[in-house]
């Protein structure tokens, strides 16, 4: 099916409309994305999302962008900027050899807290191509697409970036998103509102694409520290294979833009949306700025004030600290700082020092711990590195023993993996292709019976709406892929 270039590129200008722009509708990022990733087709919000889309677009207007002026430059500006990026790299590991402290990370708390809180992104990755998913007769969508299908690993469980990142999550017990900021989810959702407006958005998916798709510095950074730090940086370490500028997504992304280049309407036109679809790939809260965010007071005092309900009630009143007991403290959320302050006064809680020291964390963990179970492996982490304060920075786990000189160098997640390949045990397995055919999955048995009762413009239709972003991380979604490029032909 192919589209006139006048109905890809007849939108007007966006014009700036102030602060009304930035509304969401329902009032909230996080709601508005699940109600994009669990629509039922496509489009049934494009109204919605293409509104949220003008808002985006004309608050991020007058932002600097480093586009060249023409996009017959768009080569030479890849490449300028993949050699920034390395020499900058260079710089970092040079310092770092040196013994410059690590640069985002300063514990294993800030590292889980920083891959928690961009969540919301990695989880809906690549989906801004999804809605030229069914345009794949037009040669022209040859590289987009191609980019779409790599980013669901070719239908592959253990290449999906999507499985990776839901796998990264259940690992370190990051799994709950409760209380996220709401900004956090500015990038998803736009993400999701292109993946259903691409008919009337297509050069500012392409222009968000050209943007995304280009190897940044802080990747290659986050990807170091996380493996220093015994943390899989598989994720990361992937994305900076698939993005490089030679025959990578960010080389696929400059020639999309080049192949898209109306010939019969105004590429003028075309290229000034682009660019607008570019500084979108900037907006919304970036991973440098997540970095800086990370205050570990505020975190624990915030995991606190949310155990707080649930607490309140549930303990017995012989437990008592400064005069209160533990109900009377966990009664309201505004008591929580001073509850911290008063166990450590007590002596419950005794910073800096080493955990097994602290009467608190032996309710936590333990071979006698009444608190078990009350605290997630991401929420024990930063109690355990807030306790210890500056010696966390040895990125130690907090279910590894405290102290002595065979624990003070910890192998990073690479070593370990390597040690564990020599003894059969697979460090991280997702699954490969073969292995979801046979899986147990409702959807899966759907997907392969409406298939064979559908003729091949129908299956053509439900393997797209099987690869959708809420879908193609699932066995039947990953089936759909494969036998999507099985059917298309390769890209």
């Amino acid at each position: 099916m192919y589209i006139s270039a006048n109905e890809w590129f007849s939108r007007p200008p966006v014009a700036p409309s102030g602060p009304a722009a930035l509304a969401v509708p329902g009032g909230s990022l996080a709601h508005f994305y699940s109600r994009l990733l669990a629509a039922d087709t496509p489009d049934a919000l494009k109204s919605e999302a293409g509104s949220f889309l003008d808002g985006q677009i004309a608050a991020t207007a007058g932002l600097p962008c480093d586009l060249p002026e023409t996009p017959q430059e768009l080569e030479v500006w890849m490449h300028a900027g993949a050699q920034r990026t390395t020499a900058a790299y260079g710089r970092y590991l040079e310092e770092r050899h040196a013994g410059v402290p690590r640069r985002y990370f300063s514990n294993r708390a800030h590292a889980l807290y920083f891959l928690r809180a961009v969540a919301p992104t990695k989880l809906v990755d690549g989906a801004w191509l999804y809605g030229l998913l069914k345009h794949w007769r037009n040669p022209r969508f040859a590289d987009l697409l191609r980019t779409y299908v790599e980013e669901l690993g070719d239908g592959a469980a253990d290449k999906n970036h999507v499985v990776i990142y839901r796998a990264l999550m259940t690992r370190y017990g990051l799994d709950s998103l409760d209380k996220l900021d709401d900004g956090l989810y500015t990038q998803g959702v736009i993400q999701l509102a292109l993946a259903c407006t691409a008919e009337d958005y297509l050069p500012e998916v392409i222009g968000f694409n050209l943007g995304y798709e280009q190897l940044p510095l802080h990747l290659l950074i986050t990807a170091y520290e996380l493996n220093e730090l015994g943390l899989d940086p598989y994720y990361f370490t992937l994305h900076v294979t698939v993005d490089n500028p030679d025959a990578g997504h960010a080389r696929r992304a400059v020639q999309a833009v080049l192949d898209n280049l109306p010939r019969l309407d105004d590429a003028d036109d075309f290229w000034r949306r682009v660019r607008q679809g570019y500084q979108l790939s900037n907006a919304g809260v970036g991973s440098t700025d997540v970095i800086s965010g990370f205050d570990i007071e505020q975190q624990v005092v915030r995991i606190f004030s949310h155990k707080s309900a649930a607490g309140h009630g549930a303990h017995s009143d012989y437990c008592r600290v400064a005069g209160r007991n533990i109900n009377d403290w966990l009664a309201r959320k505004e008591d929580v700082p001073e509850f911290l302050a008063a166990l450590q006064k007590a002596g419950w809680i005794k910073r800096g020092a080493p955990v097994e020291e602290s009467r608190f964390w032996s309710l936590l963990q333990g071979a006698r711990a009444e608190m078990f179970g009350v605290f997630s492996p991401y929420e024990l982490q930063l109690i355990h590195d807030w306790i210890r304060g500056e010696a966390s920075q040895d990125g130690r786990p907090f279910t590894e023993a405290d102290g002595g000189a065979d624990t003070a160098r910890r192998p990073s997640f690479r070593v370990a993996a390597r040690l564990a390949a020599t003894r059969g045990v697979s460090a991280f397995d997702a699954g490969s292709a073969a292995d979801t055919e046979d899986l147990l999955d409702a959807d899966l048995q759907a997907l392969t019976q409406q298939l064979a009762r559908l003729d091949a413009a129908g299956q053509g239709r439900l393997l797209v709406q099987a690869m959708a972003p809420s879908q193609h991380w699932t066995p039947a979604g990953l089936q759909a892929t494969r036998l999507f490029m099985r059917r298309m032909g390769s890209f």
